[in-house]
């Protein structure tokens, strides 16, 4: 069965609205004072998070931010049964608009006024880059990015020695050869182009995609005629642009950038220079393209995106859990990260209540990080999870003195020295009115280039 991406429409409405400026909305409720003080509660730790609420890719935070609230609700449930109450005080969500500067802004009030020792944020990598460089890493915050794809990520030099950025959906350096596998004619002989530019966002993940697709494609003996870039805020036009990456006349555009700038860079290419052949990445894996540029147009067009092996049961029990809960159809790329982002936050809170740790404001960046790989990587169980029941099977094992191994929605939570995880890449389409996966490459199954 195909996984499908549903409308925007289906949002689950705002528990509280989340500001552009980047004000912060409280989720899943305030820890009352007279628990956090009553004789054996467990201390309970701020989870921030900064999403797409606005801006070019506001499409998709309503579901990253439901994500993290389904793991918090499930950490906390657990940690009643385990530690005699919750361990999450609050679910801090703020706004990014889609650009680093008001997710810098975002950041800096999580910390500096709520005191939050770990930030969820993703979606884009140069919110994450950006956050990182300028908040987290100087006041030693963790930050776990949701939808950060960059491979900027890996090599940033701010993290080198401090070890604070982590994230849970794999770098573009696969999807990128993904992609160029796809056009190159390896998955269907009958898909394939010789020729192709490339128009990508201005930031460190269309940078870094386009680049990686490039290489990629070039050792496989494909001709890059021109890779484009274009500013983060949205243009009243992309006519330039559209000239330096047709003017040779390719077999095929790969886009790579967000919903509102691909919107108006289809129309105009579609419009202004006769030309429809585009390929897309996950970044515009969006309803709202369809909507806007037009089915006729888009119908069969592909795209690549990170994605998850669907077959796992942490993948089926998220997914059952996650659309009966918040009443969603489907969801699009890094909802599942998002999940598991707010999992291991969570589990790494609850491994360092299970040591000993009695002072919230004690639990810091520096803890939390210290504990994510114990409680992601082997040698412990692995367990799925998606599941209550295995959450809180989790938790039981953490207070016992167990090791676990967080085997997640998207994938293994396996953490390598420079917090990256490696997941699946999938091949998407879109299709009448909704996105189709129509193939999932496997990571043990992409070449390194």
């Amino acid at each position: 069965m195909s996984d499908r991406i549903p409308s925007a429409q289906s949002r689950r409405h705002f528990l509280q609205s989340v500001g552009a400026t980047g004000g912060i909305a409280v989720l899943g409720g305030v820890l009352p004072l007279h628990r956090a003080l009553a004789a054996g509660a467990p201390p309970a730790i701020m989870l921030g998070q900064i999403a797409p609420m606005t801006g070019s890719a506001a499409e998709f935070g309503p579901y990253y931010r439901d994500a993290v609230q389904m793991a918090v609700d499930q950490i906390n449930m657990a940690a009643k049964e385990v530690f005699g109450g919750p361990i999450i005080a609050k679910h801090l969500t703020a706004d990014s608009a889609t650009l680093p500067t008001v997710g810098v802004q975002a950041a800096r009030q999580m910390i500096d006024t709520q005191k939050t020792p770990v930030i969820i944020n993703g979606w884009s990598s140069g919110v994450t880059v950006a956050v990182a460089t300028s908040a987290t890493i100087p006041a030693g915050v963790l930050q776990i990015g949701n939808g950060t794809t960059s491979p900027l990520v890996t090599v940033l030099p701010a993290d080198a020695k401090a070890d604070l950025l982590f994230r849970t959906s794999a770098s573009d350096a696969m999807q990128g050869v993904v992609a160029a596998q796809f056009v190159n004619g390896e998955f269907d002989p009958n898909y394939k182009f010789k020729r192709v530019s490339t128009i990508y966002i201005n930031n460190p993940y269309g940078q870094g995609l386009s680049n990686a697709f490039t290489n990629a494609f070039k050792k496989r003996g494909g001709t890059v005629l021109a890779e484009v870039p274009h500013p983060e805020e949205v243009q009243p036009t992309y006519k330039s642009m559209l000239s330096q990456a047709l003017k040779d006349k390719p077999d095929l555009l790969l886009i790579v950038s967000y919903p509102a700038h691909t919107i108006a860079i289809c129309k105009e290419s579609r419009d202004s220079f006769n030309f429809t052949n585009w390929q897309f990445t996950d970044g515009n894996a969006s309803i709202d393209i369809i909507k806007e540029v037009g089915g006729k147009d888009m119908d069969g067009r592909y795209g690549t995106a990170p994605g998850e092996d669907t077959s796992t049961q942490s993948y089926k029990d998220f997914s059952k859990n996650f659309l009966s809960s918040y009443k969603y159809d489907h969801f699009p790329p890094f909802t599942t990260c998002s999940y598991d982002a707010g999992m291991v936050a969570g589990l790494a809170m609850a491994a360092a209540v299970a040591a000993g740790a009695t002072d919230a404001s004690k639990i810091t960046g520096t803890v939390l990080r210290d504990q994510l790989r114990k409680v992601a990587n082997p040698p412990g169980e692995m367990i799925d999870g998606g599941d209550q029941a295995r959450v809180t099977e989790m938790l039981k094992a953490l207070k016992a003195g167990k090791e676990i191994n967080y085997n997640g929605a998207a994938g293994p939570c396996d953490f390598d020295k420079n917090g990256d995880v490696i997941t699946p890449v999938n091949i998407w389409k879109y299709s009448g009115d909704e996105i189709e996966t129509v193939k999932m490459i496997a990571a043990k199954d992409i070449p390194e280039a």
